[in-house]
C-alpha cells in the first residue's frame, strides 16, 4: 500500500462512515497522511479525526474509533491505532516491499497512475495561441516554449490521475519564461531542454542549459539517467552471475531479511526509532544494506508525488523526486549483487528485483517529463 492509496483507503472509510450514518458531516474532497514523526506510533498518521470532530458534532476520539472499526480489516493495514486527541497512526504489513515490487512490475511505466482526481474536468488556454485541439496533450510552442511544455506535461499528469484534462478552457498556469537565444532550445536536445524548463517551478528561473549536457554527478539530469542505466547493468551482471530479479516472500519472513525492511518493531528495549523498519541486530540476523529504506520509501511515495505535482500544476515536484529516486538507488546499487566469496541467494534476487522496480519508476517518471531513460550511458 502506497501512501496515496492509504489515503484514498481512509478517505473510503470516512464516506462509508457517511453513508451508514455513523458519522453526520461533508466528505472532505482528500485526506492527508503524513509519515510519522520520529518516536511516533506506526509508519504513517493523519489528523482526520480532528477536522472532522466540529462539524460532526462528536469528539475526535469518538470520529477516530468510528474510522477505526471500518479499516482494522483493510488489505495492506497491520494495524492502527488512536493516539493523543485523536490522531490516527497507521503501519503497512509486513510484505510492503514485495508489495511495492508487485505492484510496479504489473503497473509498468504506468505505476503511480491512479483515480484521485476521477470525475475532474479541466481546460487550459492555449498557452501560445487559439487553435482546435483534437489530442489532448497537443499545444504548440512556437512563442512560449515553456509555458506550453509546462502545460502539456501537467494535462498529461492529471490523466494519469484519472483527470479529463485538455486544452480549450480558460485555466493558465503561471509560468516564467526566460529568455532563450535562437536555436538554444533546439540545441541542447530534448532531454536536457526538457529537463532545463521542467526542474525549477514554473515561477522560477528555468536552468541554464549547457551544464545538462555536462556527464557529471553534480548535473541532476545526468544521474537520473544514469542510475536508470545502472539498473540495467545489474540485470546484465545478475543474469551472468545467475541472479535474476524475484522477490521472495518466504524469505522475507524469514530471521534474515533480504531486503532489510521489515514491520517496525516495539522500541520499549531502547533501541533506536525506525521508520521503515531497518532489522536490529538481534537474534543473530545479519545487519541489512542500510540503503535499502531510502529506497523504497522514495518508491512507496511516487504515487503521491505524482497526485501532487497533478495537482498542484507542478511537474517540478516530479523532477525533484525522481532525484531522490535516483540517488537513493545509486547509494543501493552496491549491496544488490553477490561480492567476493558471496553465493547467490534469495536475498540477492530480492535487492535485484527493487532496483529493477526503481528502474521502472525511474522510466515512467522521466517519461511523464518526455525525457529518455538509456540503457547505457
Amino acid at each position: 500500500m502506497t501512501p496515496a492509496d492509504l489515503s484514498l483507503t481512509v478517505l473510503h472509510a470516512v464516506r462509508r462512515a457517511v453513508d451508514d450514518g455513523a458519522l453526520r458531516v461533508d466528505v472532505p474532497p482528500r485526506v492527508k497522511v503524513e509519515r510519522a514523526r520520529p518516536g511516533g506510533v506506526g509508519e504513517y498518521a493523519s489528523n482526520v479525526a480532528l477536522t472532522l470532530a466540529r462539524p460532526s458534532g462528536r469528539s475526535a476520539l469518538d470520529v477516530a474509533g468510528i474510522l477505526r472499526e471500518r479499516l482494522r480489516d483493510v488489505p495492506g493495514l497491520r494495524g492502527v491505532e488512536i493516539t493523543g486527541p485523536g490522531f490516527l497512526n497507521f503501519t503497512l504489513r509486513r510484505d510492503a516491499a514485495g508489495e511495492l515490487v508487485r505492484a510496479v512490475r504489473d503497473a509498468g511505466a504506468a505505476y503511480g497512475s491512479g483515480t484521485a482526481l476521477a470525475g475532474t474536468t479541466v481546460r487550459f488556454a492555449d498557452p501560445t495561441h487559439p487553435a482546435d485541439r483534437t489530442d489532448p496533450t497537443d499545444s504548440p510552442d512556437t512563442t512560449a516554449p515553456r509555458a506550453a511544455l509546462v502545460t502539456r506535461t501537467v494535462v498529461r499528469l492529471l490523466l494519469s490521475q484519472g483527470a479529463d484534462a485538455g486544452f480549450g478552457g480558460t485555466e493558465r498556469i503561471h509560468v516564467r519564461e526566460g529568455a532563450y537565444e535562437d536555436g538554444a532550445l533546439d540545441a541542447l536536445g530534448t532531454d536536457a531542454s526538457h529537463w532545463a524548463l521542467l526542474r525549477a517551478a514554473p515561477q522560477d528561473r528555468p536552468l541554464d542549459g549547457p551544464p545538462l549536457l555536462v556527464q557529471h554527478e553534480r548535473n541532476a539530469l545526468f544521474r537520473v539517467r544514469y542510475a536508470y542505466s545502472r539498473v540495467q547493468r545489474l540485470l546484465v551482471n545478475g543474469a551472468q552471475l545467475g541472479v535474476v530479479p524475484s522477490y521472495d516472500d518466504d524469505a522475507a519472513a524469514g530471521s534474515p531479511v533480504q531486503l532489510g525492511v521489515v514491520p517496525p518493531y516495539d522500541d520499549s528495549h531502547g533501541n533506536a526509532p525506525v521508520q521503515l523498519g531497518i532489522l536490529p541486530p538481534y537474534g543473530g540476523a545479519p545487519v541489512p544494506p542500510p540503503t535499502a529504506p531510502a529506497l523504497l520509501g522514495a518508491l512507496l511515495d511516487h504515487p503521491s508525488v505524482l497526485l501532487a505535482a497533478a495537482r498542484h500544476r507542478a511537474p517540478d515536484r516530479v523532477a525533484r523526486h525522481l532525484e531522490t529516486i535516483a540517488d537513493a538507488l545509486l547509494a543501493f546499487q552496491h549491496d544488490v549483487l553477490p561480492l567476493g566469496d558471496e553465493k547467490p541467494s534469495a536475498a540477492h534476487r530480492s535487492r535485484l528485483a527493487l532496483a529493477e522496480a526503481a528502474g521502472t519508476v525511474l522510466a515512467g517518471g522521466l517519461s511523464v517529463l518526455g525525457i529518455s531513460a538509456p540503457d547505457r550511458i
